[in-house]
């Protein structure tokens, strides 16, 4: 990823912006593929799996190390990413059995 050198503390602000948006549209993007996933499933108990969030977290962990960026930070983001999204993935699992 190429980093633009800011010349002046707004133009700095506004690449953080347009970054930050970057952000949420992937994360709402993850979160769409989460919602498809509960089609796939058979039940709870196989979406709250703990060994498939354990890779995911040492996979986030090592591309945060690989990138200078700290592990613990992504560690806590994706953790508190995934409780949501797990929420999200139950209800629609649920939805989608109602049907």
């Amino acid at each position: 990823m190429e980093i633009k050198e800011c010349s002046s503390l707004e133009e700095a602000r506004k690449e953080i912006d347009k970054l930050d948006d970057q952000i949420v549209e992937l994360i709402a993007a993850r979160n769409a593929y989460i919602r498809q996933l509960a089609h796939f499933k058979d039940s709870v108990d196989e979406i709250k799996a703990e060994d498939r969030i354990a890779d995911v977290i040492n996979h986030v962990r090592s591309k945060a190390i690989e990138l200078d960026l700290s592990p613990n930070l992504i560690n806590d983001l994706y953790l508190r990413m995934i409780d949501a999204m797990v929420d999200t993935e139950v209800a629609e699992f649920k939805n989608a059995k109602n049907f």
